[in-house]
C-alpha cells in the first residue's frame, strides 16, 4: 500500500514522502496514529501543492539569507572593548557582543547561539566568526576589536 507520511517516521521516511508499506502496518498503526494518510489521487495532488509552497518559502528564505550575507561581508563589524596598557582586553569577546554589534551596525538581528568564534579573543585586532543560518548555509563574518 502506498502512503504519504505526514511526519518523520524512524526507519521509514521523512515527512511529505510517498512510501510503500504493508497494508496492516498502514491501516493499524500509521494512519490511526496520524503519521500518514493513504496515497489517493486527491492526497497526492494536495502533496504536490504543499511541496510547491514549501519550495517557494525556501527560495524566499534563501534570498533573505543571501541579502544578510552580502551585508555582513561589506566590512568588518567593530566591537569596542576596555583594554589595559599592553593591548589586552579585560575578559574576552563573546558571541553576544558580536550579535549586538551586528544588530547596531548592520541592522540585522542574529541569535547569539548561531555565532561561533574559532579562537579566544583576548587582544585587539581582527578576527573571524562563523554564523550558521541552518539548512547548510553558513558564512564567515569579520569583526574588529578596538579599544573603547
Amino acid at each position: 500500500m502506498d502512503i504519504i507520511l505526514i511526519q518523520d517516521v524512524d526507519n521509514l521516511g521523512a515527512a511529505n514522502e510517498v512510501v510503500k508499506v504493508k497494508n496492516g502496518y498502514a491501516r493499524n498503526y500509521l494512519i490511526p496514529q496520524k503519521f500518514a494518510v493513504e496515497a489517493t489521487a486527491t492526497n497526492l495532488k494536495n502533496l504536490g501543492e504543499k511541496l510547491k509552497v514549501i519550495r517557494k518559502k525556501e527560495e524566499q528564505m534563501l534570498a533573505a539569507i543571501n541579502e544578510v550575507v552580502a551585508k555582513l561581508n561589506e566590512g568588518p563589524v567593530k566591537i569596542g572593548a576596555k583594554t589595559g596598557t599592553s593591548g589586552k582586553i579585560f575578559g574576552a569577546v563573546t558571541s553576544l557582543q558580536i550579535s549586538r554589534a551586528i544588530r547596531e551596525q548592520k541592522g540585522y538581528t542574529i541569535d547569539r547561539k548561531k555565532i561561533t568564534i574559532a579562537e579566544d579573543v583576548k587582544e585587539l585586532g581582527t578576527y573571524k566568526a562563523t554564523i550558521d543560518f541552518g539548512n547548510g548555509k553558513s558564512t564567515e563574518v569579520e569583526f574588529e576589536v578596538v579599544a573603547e
